[in-house]
């Protein structure tokens, strides 16, 4: 249906639904889910919907057995609204019963011929056998395109997938691809549709911490860039990030928050405790924060609703936090899979990403369990320093490629009136109780060199 709804609303081709299954109330109920009136398609003479009810008893292997009454039938439904898209769902009924592969493998020929001769685009939809791609084993040779939709669970998650067996005449990808069903519709994410041609912009935009823009030369990060914002738990990140969401808001940037571990109000509320209001930026529809449990989907499926959540908002900016958490829902391939895929997607919209990533107090704090730090343009590390009975913070700039960068590791604070970073720690002999500097003298010292 959704290829159907989608030829009228955007192409202005007419179609024909014929269901074997599902009667014509069952269908527009169904697929009003979708945001799709049927019945308004019907009235405007745009959509034709022709319910056959077919009895298993009445199809017997005696005699000829051909599809002519159904050639009539639906020959009369194209005619009647000058349809160029049909439908047939599904294509067991018509044969059920029927043991001769000869009979069945003719008059699947003779069907997608008249449909041909009639040039007109068709879909038929079919089951499932039990070792082959169709129930009968024939429909996939007389068929010039096949689509095998999966419904498959893994870990208790289930994820639908797409693949295309065979397309004649059309080079094609071969591989599974994951889809959503929401209220728009299908979604189809195509996983090798990304790759290293996205475009390298030269404008830089503020992190929204003066004394962080100057660890990276002072004029911020590259627009459309992938920022890795590492740290132990409690040392700031998810406050460092919305903070950068914070100062898009104040530029008119629209802004996306993804978060796996706070709801929205919680979210909320924690930033108000540095001085930082969220919620008139939400108002003026320029902060969009999405919170979900990671278990609700599955990797693909996860990937699947960003790329529908950034198309349909559009933002310029955008924030995951934290990217740990999917390490819940697969191996270490196919996560870094889907965050190789998400980086690049994002960098193709020229949306300047953060992702937030959380490291355990006593492993490798310059390493990543997802391996995605390689794919980052720039990577901070937030950690926690123990000094005299004393547990203060600290930033520095692992990388941050094609610009020059401060290589020391310079004080990072939380307070009431927001985020501060401080001089270098080499000079300060404790971070908790130095005095905020606007631009370390020391940061700029130690500009110029590339990571």
């Amino acid at each position: 249906m959704e290829f159907l709804a989608h030829g009228i609303l955007e192409f202005g081709e007419p179609g024909v639904f014929m269901a074997f299954e599902e009667t014509e109330r069952d269908l527009q109920q169904n697929v009003a889910s979708f945001g799709y009136d049927l019945d308004r398609l019907q009235k405007e003479g745009k959509l034709a919907i022709d319910h056959v009810f077919v009895e298993r008893g009445e199809i017997e292997e005696t005699g000829e057995y051909d599809l002519e009454g159904l050639f009539i039938r639906l020959g009369s439904a194209v005619d009647s609204i000058g349809a160029k898209r049909v439908v047939i769902d599904t294509i067991e009924v018509l044969f059920a019963g029927l043991k001769n592969e000869s009979i069945i493998r003719a008059e699947l020929r003779r069907l997608f011929r008249w449909l041909k001769d009639r040039e007109l685009t068709a879909i038929v939809t079919g089951e499932r056998g039990d070792g082959v791609l169709t129930r009968y084993g024939l429909e996939e040779y007389v068929a010039d395109c096949v689509i095998l939709l999966d419904h498959r669970v893994t870990e208790q998650i289930t994820t639908r997938r797409l693949r295309i067996v065979k397309y004649r005449g059309s080079l094609h990808g071969t591989d599974e691809y994951p889809f959503l069903m929401g209220e728009r519709g299908i979604s189809v994410l195509p996983i090798t549709s990304v790759g290293l041609n996205h475009p390298a912009s030269t404008e830089r935009i503020s992190s929204g911490i003066p004394d962080l823009d100057a660890i990276v030369g002072g004029k911020g990060f590259y627009r459309g860039s992938s920022i890795l914002l590492s740290g132990t738990p409690g040392t700031g990140k998810s406050t460092l990030a919305l903070n950068f969401l914070k100062a898009g808001c104040e530029r008119g940037e629209k802004s996306l928050y993804f978060g796996f571990e706070e709801s929205t109000a919680q979210v909320i509320r924690n930033m108000r405790s540095v001085g930082m209001d969220l919620q008139p930026w939400i108002d003026q529809g320029l902060l969009h924060l999405v919170t979900v449990r990671p278990s609700n989907l599955g990797l693909e499926a996860h990937l699947a609703s960003i790329h529908q959540i950034v198309k349909k908002v559009g933002p310029t900016l955008a924030v995951i936090d934290p990217l740990t958490n999917f390490l819940t829902q697969g191996d270490d391939a196919g996560v870094k899979s889907m965050l190789t895929r998400l980086v690049d997607f994002l960098k193709m919209n020229q949306v300047t990403s953060m992702f937030t990533n959380l490291t355990n107090s006593g492993g490798v704090l310059e390493a990543t369990q997802e391996k995605v730090s390689s794919i980052m343009d720039a990577w901070l590390l937030l950690r926690d320093i123990e000094r005299d009975g004393k547990r203060s913070y600290a930033i520095y700039l692992l990388k941050s490629r094609g610009m020059a960068h401060s290589h020391e590791m310079h004080e990072f604070r939380l307070a009431d009136d927001g985020i501060h970073v401080g001089p270098t720690c080499t000079k300060a002999s404790d971070p908790a109780n130095s005095q905020h500097a606007t631009q370390s003298s020391d940061a700029a010292a130690s500009f110029g060199g590339k990571s």
